[in-house]
């Protein structure tokens, strides 16, 4: 039990800022760029012209450097865990780490731009507050899923090792 659920923490680590940082950039891609649902600060300042539509776009363009460096550093958690072999490789747990991150982010984003600070929400207009309670789910919901697949990842490493030692 000590050595395998030892080296979860840094596969965990990796994978909850690895699921931060991409949570981020589908949030930004999605409904920053694609759908075009809002920017960072619509809510405050709608682009409604050239020099707060360009306000905007830089504010995005800071939210897209910050998840760009958190997935940057789990991918440096990640590659000197498994370069120094002092990470397990599991795949229940790094893909629940993810999920557990893309939760993290979807909630506290969500939390803390759509509610508190009331920068933008999800899809303004008409049901905003539905848009906004369908993504603070949509959080929980991957919180779940990740915390799900690590307690499965955990009980499959506490089965090999108990395997091993027999």
């Amino acid at each position: 039990m000590g050595r395998d659920n030892r080296k979860d923490g840094g596969l965990i680590a990796a994978g909850i800022l690895l699921g931060v940082g991409l949570g981020g950039f589908v949030d930004g891609i999605v409904f920053h760029q694609i759908l075009q649902w809002h920017n960072m600060l619509s809510s405050i300042l709608p682009p409604t012209n050239l020099r707060d539509m360009k306000i905007n776009m830089f504010f995005d363009g800071l939210f897209h450097a910050v998840a760009w460096l958190t997935t940057v550093i789990g991918l440096a958690v990640l590659w000197r865990g498994i370069k120094k072999d002092t990470i397990s490789r599991s795949t229940p747990t790094f893909v629940g780490a993810m999920s557990l991150g893309w939760g993290l982010f979807n909630f506290v984003e969500g939390l803390i731009d759509h509610q508190l600070f009331g920068l933008h929400h999800v899809r303004p207009g008409a049901h905003e507050l539905l848009w906004d309670i369908g993504f603070l789910a949509s959080g929980l919901l991957l919180g779940g899923l990740g915390g799900a697949l690590l307690r499965k990842g955990r009980a499959l490493s506490t089965s090999r090792t108990q395997r091993s030692s027999t």
